[in-house]
């Protein structure tokens, strides 16, 4: 969901719901690695049933990461693919289920933002390789060095969008990987898998939730099955709480802010490109031998326990004196609802509502009292009262014009600290006022005559040539603009004399920094009659206009919370503005909707593709759909601008603002495509054309023999699965085009991994249990559900993100910690290198201060001369290891 602040904000205010995981490693004896043995218990103290992949969050960090060298072909991204998967599996070692699901067709609300990513994305691009070849070439005329330029094809990330070679490829690895670790690995024998690729319609969330709604409505379903779902998007955990199991948890990369990202021109960590000077890299070793030894540090992951955020949401939550008695589960419905108006990615958020800016609680304040008010919840079932949200919006709608100038007030108090941040720093970086500059300032003893060394010959012998030029034109600038002011009759020699002394302020001493213009000004009289001029173009006084803006968000509301509850109303229906109204204007909104349109249908892959892409990622289409991108006789080329307006909106940053992109029209676009439809080849029809889930189990399972059997009947209708072989779980079975088979051979689409040469896992494609037209999924506790063991202490309450805070390792907050004792620091002491001056992060590393308080003192750079020797870290941990091992100690 698009909230970036969100997750931030949640865990500041409800921090024990995060979770370290514990994740166990596997170990390499003689140069064999021995993989981690997932049959164990799970060393996080907890067992989990299910685990749901939202494969996109996996792909992309993948193929393109941020923090470490991209892979260099396809075939090494699956195999990251494939090593993400499997660390995943090692953390969470589901017993039951593994189901794996890939982004697919999307609705058309969600196209919208697809289509302004992709587009941002690809404007982006080609501004980033200018930007770098204009850095490039200023920084070898200054004489800087840089390393040789990789000639390499820039990897286009919009190619994972569903109905590309890249995606269709990669459900063929994915499907050899799943069979290639039900037939080898002993922790997935008794897993059923489940693959939703991209030729199945829905995102992938959505899909999943899909999935445990019908699979909730089942009579065997356990109501105490333990559901662990991966993803980092902020809506995951909307999505969980939606559910109203009482077991759910959501694991996700642990966010690091600030992590080092090497600079793109030079490749060297501690800048970024435009602060590049062209410094070439110094040596690391004598003959530069450990250049590529520092290890990486490899990304951490969290659990998110949903049930301790239903704890802290039922006492924030929980109102005495109500007319009717208090149901918790409605008032978590209504709280994931309000958390709407600040962000998702379907709608634009409100204009007095921003998450850094507390909205969230001041929206729970006025939901208490509009809830005493009305005698009834928001909503029931994903089912909006639209009476009872117009008087949320009308107590918000009172409050505008203090937010709007509160923001404004706290905007230039921010901006006005930093100013007074960054005068201090140059103080500081000035020294005091009394030290002497120029030949009389202080030098270090013995310093005096030796000169500074040159780190940069080049650049140095640059500056020398330019340097006397530079000041020869300053010269005779300062010249002309003498005559000029001696000539000029208005100009008196006070004033001339005064222009000479006050020379010309530099932008960093300036008073305020450059801020992107704001016409609307919000918190200025006159807001509402600006913002509609000027995002809309049309008065304020059009009532009729503004009723129609506000409409469309109403209907918005009810489309996102029936596609959270009970999935998706309509694929047909998207917002068709890029702005939202104020609250003031949700007026009279009771009657603005009614029901959405019946019975709509998915757009197929390619023309999802023809609907997002823009121009410059028509390589992934077929040539003919490809020509109605670029070719001036188009009839839909005005879809496709070469350029576009971002309006910042009141933000700083571009990709904080709305991308001013035309909508897609849906029947110009059909009639367009209904032309070049028949040029698709047989391979581009297949791609094009609608899939469906597809289940695997391997020897082990109960299901086995039941699927085999239906191979060997070439069974051509659908078979229910039966319940009591399956852990409970029901749908229907057909057979597979393209099965993996028992006994058969599977050929690898990846060349460096090896074939199974006789499989022991089989497929059959699933489908979900279908229910009766307008059924509707009950959003309520299962009977039979066990609550959890409640976490919360007294303290947590009024903890918050104050006082010292200790993250908790696995599930269990009673586990001993281990730690090393005196002798292992000395061993750790003694075969690091420690006479290294600033060699790194593993050089000369003291114990923590709580064992300073025994007779052990860490020896500084100098001790233990007998012990000094260079080495690396990879040549240090086996020395170590047996030592550390022997001083591991619970703490007691």
């Amino acid at each position: 969901m698009g909230v970036p602040a969100f997750f931030r904000w949640l865990s500041r205010k409800y921090p024990s719901i995060i979770v370290h995981c514990v994740e166990e490693k596997g170990k390499e004896c003689n140069g064999v690695r021995i993989p981690v043995d997932t049959t164990k218990p799970n060393p996080n103290e907890v067992e989990f049933d299910n685990l749901y992949l939202d494969m996109n969050g996996i792909i992309h960090p993948c193929t393109h990461p941020e923090d470490k060298p991209a892979p260099k072909n396809e075939d090494e991204m699956m195999v990251a693919i494939f090593e993400y998967i499997d660390r995943l599996f090692n953390i969470v070692r589901p017993r039951r289920v593994l189901y794996m699901a890939i982004d697919g067709v999307a609705p058309r609300a969600k196209m919208n933002q697809q289509r302004s990513r992709r587009f941002r994305a690809s404007k982006e691009g080609v501004e980033l390789v200018d930007e770098k070849q204009r850095m490039r070439e200023e920084i070898i005329q200054r004489g800087g060095y840089l390393p040789p330029e990789e000639i390499k094809e820039r990897f286009d990330s919009n190619c994972i969008t569903p109905g590309t070679e890249f995606m269709d490829n990669l459900a063929h690895c994915l499907r050899y990987y799943v069979a290639e670790r039900l037939s080898n690995d002993p922790g997935w024998k008794n897993v059923v898998v489940f693959l939703s690729d991209a030729s199945v319609p829905g995102e992938g969330e959505h899909k999943i939730m899909d999935f445990i709604r019908r699979q909730r409505a089942q009579p065997n379903h356990d109501p105490n099955t333990h559901h662990c779902l991966c993803g980092a998007d902020a809506d995951l955990i909307m999505l969980g709480l939606a559910t109203h199991e009482p077991n759910f948890t959501i694991i996700r990369e642990e966010f690091k802010p600030n992590k080092p990202r090497p600079c793109s021109l030079c490749g060297q960590t501690g800048h970024e490109m435009k602060d590049c000077q062209g410094v070439a890299r110094e040596k690391q070793g004598q003959h530069d031998e450990f250049a590529d030894t520092m290890p990486v540090s490899e990304q951490e992951f969290i659990f998110i326990r949903l049930c301790v955020l239903r704890e802290y949401l039922e006492r924030e939550l929980t109102m005495a004196s109500l007319p009717f008695p208090f149901d918790f589960e409605r008032s978590v419905d209504d709280w994931v609802f309000m958390c709407f108006f600040v962000g998702n990615d379907f709608l634009p958020h409100l204009p007095s509502l921003e998450i850094r800016e507390g909205a969230i609680d001041r929206l729970v304040n006025i939901y208490k009292d509009v809830v005493h008010k009305t005698g009834g919840y928001l909503t029931q079932n994903g089912y909006v009262n639209l009476e009872r949200v117009e008087m949320i919006m009308q107590a918000v709608g009172v409050a505008e014009d203090n937010i709007f100038k509160k923001r404004k007030e706290d905007e230039e108090n921010f901006r006005r600290r930093n100013k007074e941040k960054r005068k201090r720093m140059k103080v500081e970086q000035q020294g005091p006022a009394y030290l002497t500059t120029g030949q009389f300032a202080p030098q270090a003893l013995g310093r005096r005559d030796v000169p500074e060394p040159i780190q940069n010959a080049r650049h140095q012998a640059y500056d020398m040539r330019m340097n006397p030029r530079e000041q020869n034109n300053k010269n005779a600038a300062q010249s002309l603009k003498a005559m000029l002011r001696n000539e000029g009759s208005s100009s008196s020699g006070a004033n001339e004399s005064q222009d000479r002394r006050a020379p010309k302020r530099k932008a960093e001493d300036s008073d305020s920094d450059p801020e992107p213009e704001d016409n609307v000004r919000l918190w200025e009289d006159g807001w509402k009659q600006r913002y509609y001029k000027n995002k809309f173009d049309v008065d304020v006084t059009d009532s009729d206009f503004r009723k129609k803006v506000v409409q469309s968000y109403v209907e918005g509301l009810c489309w996102v919370l029936r596609y959270y509850y009970q999935g998706c109303a309509s694929w047909k229906w998207y917002f068709p503005f890029h702005y939202a109204p104020f609250a003031s204007d949700f007026k009279d909104i009771k009657e603005m909707f009614t029901e959405f349109e019946k019975d709509t249908m998915p757009f197929k892959p390619l023309e999802q593709l023809m609907s997002v892409f823009p121009a410059a990622s028509g390589n992934f289409l077929p040539p003919t759909w490809r020509n109605l991108m670029v070719s001036p006789e188009s009839s839909i080329i005005d879809f496709y601008p070469d350029d576009f307006a971002i309006d910042l909106n009141g933000k700083k940053y571009a990709w904080q603002g709305v991308a001013l992109l035309p909508f897609v029209d849906e029947r110009r676009l059909r009639a367009a495509l209904a032309e070049v439809y028949p040029d698709l080849t047989p391979e581009e029809a297949r791609r094009n054309s609608l899939g469906s889930d597809v289940l695997f189990v391997g020897k082990s399972h109960p299901l086995y023999d039941f699927i085999h059997e239906l191979y060997r009947d070439e069974c051509n209708k659908g078979t229910v699965v039966p319940p009591e072989l399956c852990f409970g779980i029901q749908g229907l079975l057909n057979l597979d085009n393209n099965p993996v088979l028992p006994d058969k051979p599977v050929k690898s689409p990846i060349p460096t991994l090896r074939d199974i040469s006789q499989s022991t896992a089989v497929s059959v494609k699933f489908k979900d249990p279908e229910f009766a037209v307008g059924y509707v999924f009950k959003a309520v506790l299962l009977p039979g559900a066990k609550i959890p063991t409640k976490v919360l202490k007294p303290g947590d309450w009024e903890r918050g993100n104050r006082g010292p805070w200790r993250p908790q390792l696995g599930f269990n907050p009673n586990r001993q910690q281990a730690h090393l004792d005196q002798s292992g620091f000395r061993a750790l002491g003694h075969s690091l290198n420690r006479n290294q001056q600033g060699g790194g992060q593993y050089s000369n590393t003291p114990p923590p201060g709580t064992y300073h308080q025994g007779s052990y003192r860490p020896q500084h750079a100098g001790g233990h001369r007998g012990f000094q020797r260079k080495c690396t870290l990879e040549s240090a941990i086996p020395s170590i290891v047996p030592v550390l091992n022997t001083q591991l100690k619970p703490k007691r």
